[in-house]
């Protein structure tokens, strides 16, 4: 972990003129993130990198994409895939209208996972299903509004969506140039939104909240926080999925009840700190 006087001005100027909140994120994240756009960019010293980034809109850009957490995948960990199986079937039980929020949602991959297990499922009214899916980076939700994938040498999107019996009634693939085009019927119940979870207002009426493995690169002090804006968004009896290596704050659990502790799955039930002004989930 850097301590190089360089490096802790770059973070400054990062969160001061860039916007992007770097004293809220794990210095060894940082480090690494800003490591990697210097072996790109062949800066020798984060005085050098420091320089360039200074004057070089496309490289602030590249940093901002990089630092990003844009992680994701289709069904990522079917075993809590099956879990919000059954929460969107309560869910459509319950209620005429579902609303959704996909939190730092990455390139869409979790929010059309999410429409394509509504339209798949017997049991879940997909008419009634709205999707909200914001992340901070620009990039990403440019890629997701384009529905379109390509596979790597890493990535094996095919195996991904095998999640589902028969993906091919969702997403059209072709073999030649191996993408994968996600149909406009599966993104019809989404809106791709810019929201930043550090800084911005808490949002309000939702039914369902997926904020998977963010917290993981967020420090401690601020997690409670960025917590509390996400359950002042959910309704009293509104669920809440987190990535399964992460936790409730101790003291946030009483606003939680757990509904599957090994899924990472909790439901609203108490009250929640002081009052902050929201939004509406349009």
């Amino acid at each position: 972990m850097s301590t190089d006087p360089a490096f802790e001005r770059l973070l400054e100027y990062v969160e001061a003129e860039l916007a992007f909140a770097t004293s809220h994120y794990n210095t060894s994240y940082l480090d690494r993130r800003v490591s990697s756009r210097m072996r790109r960019t062949g800066s020798d010293s984060y005085e050098e990198y420091f320089e360039l980034l200074r004057s070089e809109a496309d490289e602030q850009r590249a940093l901002l994409d990089s630092l990003s957490i844009n992680v994701t995948g289709f069904f990522r960990n079917p075993d809590v895939w099956e879990g919000i199986r059954d929460v969107l079937r309560t869910l459509t039980e319950r209620h005429e209208s579902v609303h959704i929020w996909s939190a730092a949602c990455a390139d869409g991959r979790e929010p059309y996972s999410l429409s394509m297990l509504a339209h798949d499922d017997d049991q879940i009214d997909e008419s009634s299903i709205h999707i909200l899916a914001t992340d901070i980076s620009e990039p990403a939700l440019e890629t997701a509004r384009e529905r379109t994938y390509t596979e790597s040498r890493t990535v094996d999107l095919g195996d991904q969506l095998e999640f589902l019996n028969d993906y091919h009634r969702y997403v059209d693939h072709d073999p030649s140039n191996e993408t994968y085009r996600v149909r406009e019927s599966v993104a019809r119940p989404i809106t791709f939104d810019r929201h930043d979870l550090i800084n911005g207002e808490a949002k309000s009426g939702f039914d369902l909240v997926i904020c998977r493995n963010l917290f993981i690169y967020i420090d401690n002090a601020y997690k409670q926080s960025m917590l509390e804006t996400i359950a002042r968004s959910l309704r009293a009896d509104g669920y809440l999925v987190i990535g399964k290596a992460e936790t409730i704050p101790p003291t946030l659990k009483s606003a939680f009840a757990i509904t599957d502790g090994r899924l990472r799955i909790y439901q609203r039930e108490g009250p929640v700190g002081i009052s902050m002004n929201s939004e509406s989930t349009n």
